[in-house]
């Protein structure tokens, strides 16, 4: 393809595991925009188990809803001929046939195998299972495990270059006697990458080299102190493609038709986070909530992190959330008086029938409290994978390492977070954006100044392949298609007695005009400044208060607006509701009213139901 023509028209998939979604995007003017979306069933298994029918199909709405001509029979028009007919460029993302699923093998489970877990989750894989020397099973329970588990892959790592060969020879051998099958395709080897000891190489292409298809990169974990992610998660993306993508129904054909490799969807989406974030200079949490899976991906220090809670989403794992979060944590957000019983039958009701969506206010207000608490775990999980010594780029004393290893001490870091970025259904198509914003704010806190937004229809996975190709196009339109500013947070962090003023600030709107707003503490406001707009702020925290530049420290600069506005949360952090049922709906309810979440007079109308 000639990179020097500029794209004109690109089309662009993301196979998902149940809808494929097509977009094109168009030069207008001097700029690329968003011009139509189109989506139809994917059809990875049966009757059908050929990826390309769901392709056609959501090409063919495009076409409907747009009047281009994009496919010629079932090929696609390429080059763009005319104003009507052909596209210059095809891309895909997929998750079909449930993603990349890998299993990681390590020496030390809190380091090389969590090392090694990192560098399979940045590739966008789904790491169903660690296996480490010292994770406490039993040789034959590990044979066991890895056989029962079918890995699309199996990462192996272990020891620092030159120490001892033996924990990672004893994992080898594990997995040769295990003789793992892959989950598509009968007839090929199942694919190993060691990123482990140098020096243990040949003893484990002694055991591995005729019974895997085996490939060997640098290892994850050179020294003690410092981390090497980027080969094998390299490797892991080119064997995706070679491995599971060729084996997987219509794979094969649908990457003649692509013009760059087909990625793993949320390895796309944190490409994008991460361009995003090297674009902008700033520090980013994006969030993707699923049905199944919530993914989490962030840049802090340079650095990014993606992590899967493969267990936590709002529909096929809805009780899972209940589980995990227990129903007193879910409770607690719904700003109405409910029996906790009920609440779990309408939590097992959304379990069985999966598919449905809220009918009722009171039913959307129930599932958006869930959400709270599916973002809030995993993004506990999240902060607890992303530490600094993982993630280190710099190279650090061994007692150092030890220090680290033992403190856990997370690179993640609220008061410096720039952007939240929200995807998925309970966020996406919240039907206010508001509630999209305080759903973000209750479970990840942020503190200080922070901007949110949301993905207006989930492209980010179409938008992170295209900056493979042309950077430019994509960031443009995930600028002005994509990503909806919600509006800034202002937070101040710390503690004190309800009503006491925490912040004052002056406010000098885009007209000229001057607002000043007290805040108190337990409060929440809102001042209108829309998409684009921006205002200079004067902020003046208590001396307990820290909103940037540390406790009662003045903060002068600038702040942009959103669809909401500007969002002061008065709330302190860390965030405590009140433990008595009737002060905390009391307190529900006044943030609820303050930022206009839900349509006051049928809000009001469940309070009164529920007193």
């Amino acid at each position: 393809m000639d990179q020097k023509k500029e794209l004109e028209r690109v089309v662009a998939t993301d196979c998902g595991s149940t809808t494929t979604k097509a977009i094109l995007i168009e030069k207008v003017g001097e700029e690329h925009r968003l011009v139509a979306r189109g989506e139809a069933p994917t059809t990875v298994e049966a009757p059908f188990e050929d990826v390309t029918r769901g392709v056609l199909n959501a090409f063919r709405e495009l076409e409907e809803l747009t009047g281009r001509k994009i496919l010629d029979g079932e090929k696609i028009i390429k080059p763009k001929k005319s104003e009507t007919e052909g596209v210059d460029l095809y891309v895909s993302t997929s998750s079909a046939g449930g993603g990349l699923q890998m299993l990681v093998a390590g020496v030390v489970k809190s380091m090389t195998a969590e090392s090694a877990a990192r560098a399979a989750l940045g590739a966008g894989a789904i790491v169903m299972e660690v296996i480490a020397s010292n994770d406490g099973r039993l040789p034959h329970e590990r044979v066991e495990l890895i056989r029962r588990l079918r890995p699309d892959m199996i990462l192996l790592a272990g020891g620092v270059d030159g120490g001892t060969k033996k924990h990672v020879i004893e994992l080898a051998e594990l997995i040769r006697a295990a003789d793992p099958k892959p989950r598509f395709g009968v007839t090929y080897k199942l694919p190993v990458i060691y990123a482990g000891n140098k020096d243990a190489r040949e003893d484990i292409k002694k055991i591995l080299g005729d019974v895997t298809a085996l490939y060997i990169v640098d290892n994850i974990r050179p020294v003690l102190e410092r981390e090497n992610l980027g080969p094998a998660r390299d490797k892991i993306h080119e064997l995706f493609m070679e491995h599971v993508m060729q084996h997987a129904p219509g794979y094969a054909k649908l990457m003649t038709w692509t013009d760059v490799e087909i990625m793993p969807t949320p390895g796309a989406v944190g490409m994008l986070v991460e361009k995003v974030a090297r674009k902008e200079n700033i520090e980013v949490v994006g969030v993707d909530i699923g049905g199944a899976t919530t993914d989490v991906f962030s840049v802090f220090k340079g650095v990014f992190n993606r992590t899967v809670s493969a267990n936590l989403g709002m529909s096929y794992s809805i009780s899972n959330v209940l589980v995990e979060a227990g129903i007193e944590n879910i409770l607690r957000w719904v700003p109405f008086h409910i029996d906790p019983s009920d609440l779990r039958n309408r939590i097992r009701n959304k379990m069985i029938r999966p598919t449905t969506i809220p009918q009722t206010l009171e039913e959307l207000i129930i599932e958006q409290a869930i959400a709270r608490e599916a973002l809030r775990l995993a993004f506990e999980h999240h902060k607890a994978m992303a530490t600094s010594l993982k993630g280190v780029q710099k190279e650090r004393t061994i007692s150092d390492a030890f220090d680290q290893t033992l403190s856990g001490e997370t690179l993640v870091d609220l008061m410096s977070l720039n952007l939240i970025i929200g995807s998925g259904g309970a966020l996406s198509h919240a039907p206010r954006r508001a509630q999209a914003a305080l759903m973000m704010l209750d479970a990840f806190q942020p503190e200080g100044i922070t901007m949110l937004a949301v993905d207006s229809i989930f492209m980010m996975p179409h938008l992170g392949v295209l900056s493979k190709v042309d950077e430019k196009i994509a960031t443009e339109v995930f600028d002005r298609d994509c990503l909806i500013r919600l509006g800034t947070a202002i937070a101040p962090k710390g503690k004190a007695k309800p009503g006491t003023v925490i912040l004052k600030a002056t406010v000098t709107l885009p007209s000229g005009d001057t607002k000043t707003v007290e805040l108190k503490y337990g409060e929440m406001l809102k001042l209108p400044l829309g998409v684009g707009e921006k205002a200079r702020v004067v902020l003046e925290p208590d001396r307990k208060f820290d909103v940037g530049e540390g406790r009662g420290r003045r903060v002068e600069t600038e702040v942009e607006g959103g669809v909401v506005g500007l969002i002061f949360d008065g709330r302190g952090r860390p965030l405590e509701l009140p433990e008595d049922a009737r002060e905390r709906v009391e307190k529900l309810s006044s943030w609820v009213l303050a930022l206009e979440i839900y349509p006051e007079d049928r809000y009001r109308k469940i309070l009164e139901g529920s007193a």
